[in-house]
């Protein structure tokens, strides 16, 4: 008997591991990380496979695609970083898809009742005064850039530009408004929905910088082919739900 729930064990670890044995790792825009959370562990619970997802900003995660990071799927925050590892022969040729929108949202911490609103001249430098304004990188990571832009277009730029706090990636630059170590900050609507430190202050016209839109597209070095039913439940109807509660707009198939 004892031998025989020996074996019993052995089996069961044998077919437990063979049920996940196509575990396969996304990387993905830091700005997705409660969305994307929610979505895998529903798709895990219905299929049986573990996704693992590296969240950083959209460059640095293509940089590491360059590098040879092992990535099934990756999910950028702007169509530049997902043009670049293309460019590369780095993805899968007609896996390119785009999944979802955001909106560019000025906060302030939770705590402040500073009123600002947004228009071409807005007195955003002397509303900040000897404080900051927190931004990812404004020259490589999406949320700056499209910060740099918005701001570029109002004509406030120069002015505020001396007093940006730069940070890693978006989370990064929402953290400092929440601890109260920026008087500003520009992030996404999803971003400022995570966290409760912050409030939103104004919207960017969506007419001042390009379109805030996440690719998806498969990666060379993926042979999984439950990569592949992942990235079709992303974009599946019942998906859609779940990325509008975090605040994302799907995009039209």
């Amino acid at each position: 008997m004892k031998a025989a729930r020996l074996l019993l064990a052995l089996a069961l670890t044998v077919l437990s591991a063979a049920a996940w044995a196509e575990d396969f790792t996304v990387f993905a825009a830091a700005s997705l990380k409660e969305a994307l959370d929610t979505q895998a562990k529903a798709f895990e619970a219905a299929k049986g496979h573990k996704v693992a997802i590296s969240y950083a900003a959209s460059n640095a995660l293509a940089r590491q695609i360059e590098a040879g990071a092992p990535a099934a799927l990756f999910i950028s925050a702007d169509i530049d970083w997902v043009d670049y590892v293309e460019q590369k022969q780095l993805t899968v040729p007609g896996s390119r898809v785009n999944l979802l929108r955001n909106e560019l949202v000025l906060v302030a911490p939770a705590t402040s009742a500073t009123q600002l609103k947004i228009a071409p001249g807005f007195a955003l430098a002397a509303t900040i005064g000897n404080g900051r304004i927190a931004m990812a990188n404004p020259d490589a990571v999406p949320a700056g850039k499209y910060g740099k832009a918005a701001l570029s277009a109002l004509g406030v730029w120069e002015a505020v530009a001396p007093k940006v706090a730069s940070a890693e990636n978006v989370r990064a630059a929402l953290a400092l408004v929440s601890r109260g170590e920026a008087r500003f900050g520009i992030v996404y609507r999803t971003d400022a929905n995570a966290d409760k430190g912050v409030r939103v202050v104004g919207v960017f016209p969506p007419d001042s910088h390009p379109p805030i839109v996440y690719p998806l597209v498969m990666l060379e070095a993926a042979k999984s082919d439950t990569a592949r039913e992942f990235a079709r439940w992303l974009m599946a109807p019942a998906a859609r739900a779940t990325w509008e509660r975090y605040g994302f707009r799907r995009e039209p198939s």
